[in-house]
């Protein structure tokens, strides 16, 4: 996955901005409304997508691109913006309660 084409860092661009649209501005799922947080999930979507594959298998042989397989690409991509998100929302309550 170090040497990817470019189509496959566009398929998992592609699945980093639809997840992040979703859980942004379709679930209202953020912390600072805004396009700059919107930008920093589809960064660590992306990082999510790619790391995907590697982490939780390599599912459906015919929903591939090369090595990228499309199920554990979203669900890698889920997993890291909501982990994120989470542990930002955990540690804004956390210094907030502590004031």
């Amino acid at each position: 996955m170090i040497g990817m084409d470019f189509v496959s860092f566009l398929i998992l661009l592609i699945i980093s901005v639809v997840v992040s649209a979703i859980l942004h501005f379709g679930l209202k799922y953020y912390i600072v409304p805004g396009i700059t947080s919107f930008l920093s999930k589809v960064v660590l979507g992306w990082i999510g997508a790619w790391l995907g594959s590697p982490v939780f298998g390599y599912w459906f042989e015919g929903v591939n691109y090369e090595q990228i397989y499309i199920i554990p690409a979203i669900l890698g991509s889920l997993a890291v913006i909501v982990l994120a998100v989470d542990g930002l929302k955990s540690c804004t309550k956390a210094m907030k309660e502590n004031q």
